[in-house]
């Protein structure tokens, strides 16, 4: 009679969870489709409560607890994948362990999905920090495109000559490189309330090495609500990868938002090394969008750099070229796809967008701004 209770009480409890994760994934879908929503109610509403509460769970712990799980999760995968085999070779494999597989799937998808949602993943979905700010982000012009480009090469070139390899080298302790990311947003949030950061949860990778061959310069665990930076790449790179990972933790999921949230909080810190890091970064990607509209503007402005920005610009390219392989590849065809349907549709190009966003930043506020 036990046993039989036992085996009823457990049916009813799947099948609840069933159903519960079921309604979940419906009213997260629901949300999705009204950003203002999802901007007062879960961005503005819920989330910081959220994020808070796992900075302070998991902030204070040296090492990424966020990284130990995933690695949880590559075992889990790679058990129940040598399982699979053996049965196969054996040729033990059922109906019924198919079925089973089939909907432990389908439940682990959805555990997944509502949790990561629920966490952090409907902040792809709001209306964010144009919206904030009053900023109307549209299509640009080739001239705007010059404007900005020129803005941003002349503040980089201003920067170059001060950032010396003693002022790099100062953040080889990620104390301080972290702890400086932080303080920015500090100062930050004094302009803008809704950056406010606190407490700090930013860390090595501990797959730093491994990022190198997989493409990542750093990437937030929303369910550990720690943000991880790969601390093998070039130094001048790190300081504005750190405040694109802080942006992900104050609820910008958006990778071009996460960018124009970056370049706001290193703007407005005191440190020459972290606004050179900014500038070097965006006026990149302004770069880039130059090169697909007009080669040959883009050959002058590299003409106008300062020899350190080229310096730093041939290491980046030398970097990256060293760990290109298949396997990168790969992972950015994932990659992209994954942000194409979190409101991307972009894909990995989302990152250049942020120019969209400094061009109507200036508009507004003027070159100067910048």
């Amino acid at each position: 009679m036990q046993q039989l209770l036992t085996r009823i009480f457990g049916r009813l409890m799947k099948s609840w969870s069933w159903v519960l994760l079921i309604l979940l994934t419906i009213g997260i879908k629901w949300a999705s489709w009204y950003p203002d929503w999802v901007e007062k109610n879960y961005s503005l509403g819920i989330y910081p409560w959220i994020a808070k509460a796992q900075r302070y769970l998991f902030g204070w712990i040296p090492f990424s607890i966020g990284d130990l799980f995933y690695a949880f999760l590559v075992i889990i995968i790679l058990f129940q994948s040598w399982k699979f085999f053996r049965l196969l070779f054996r040729r033990k494999l059922t109906r019924r362990f198919f079925v089973e597989a089939l909907q432990q799937g389908i439940f682990f998808v959805l555990f997944i999905y509502v949790f990561f949602n629920l966490l952090w993943g409907l902040n792809y979905n709001r209306q964010g920090i144009a919206g904030q700010l009053g900023l109307d982000v549209k299509e640009y012009s080739l001239r705007d495109l010059d404007t900005l480009t020129a803005a941003l090469q002349a503040k980089l070139n201003s920067y170059a000559p001060f950032v010396t390899e003693a002022q790099r080298d100062s953040f080889n302790k990620k104390r301080n490189l972290f702890g400086s990311a932080t303080e920015a947003y500090r100062q930050a949030s004094a302009r803008y309330a809704f950056l406010s950061y606190t407490p700090q949860s930013v860390k090595p990778s501990i797959y730093s090495y491994l990022g190198n061959y997989l493409g990542f310069q750093g990437y937030y665990n929303p369910f550990s609500g720690e943000g991880q930076v790969n601390t093998t790449i070039p130094r001048f790179m790190e300081p504005f990868v750190t405040t694109h990972e802080v942006a992900h933790q104050v609820g910008y999921a958006r990778e071009n938002e996460a960018n124009f949230v970056a370049f706001l909080a290193c703007r407005d810190y005191d440190s020459r090394v972290f606004r050179y890091s900014m500038y070097l970064d965006l006026y990149n990607y302004a770069l880039g969008e130059v090169y697909r509209r007009d080669t040959l503007l883009a050959k002058a402005f590299q003409l106008k750099v300062n020899p350190q920005v080229k310096k730093d610009q041939k290491t980046f390219i030398d970097f990256f070229r060293r760990y290109n392989n298949p396997v990168e590849d790969l992972v950015d065809w994932g990659y992209g796809h994954f942000l194409r349907a979190n409101n991307q549709p972009a894909g990995k190009r989302s990152y250049n967008e942020v120019v969209a966003w400094l061009v109507a930043y200036y508009k507004k506020y003027g070159v100067g701004s910048l």
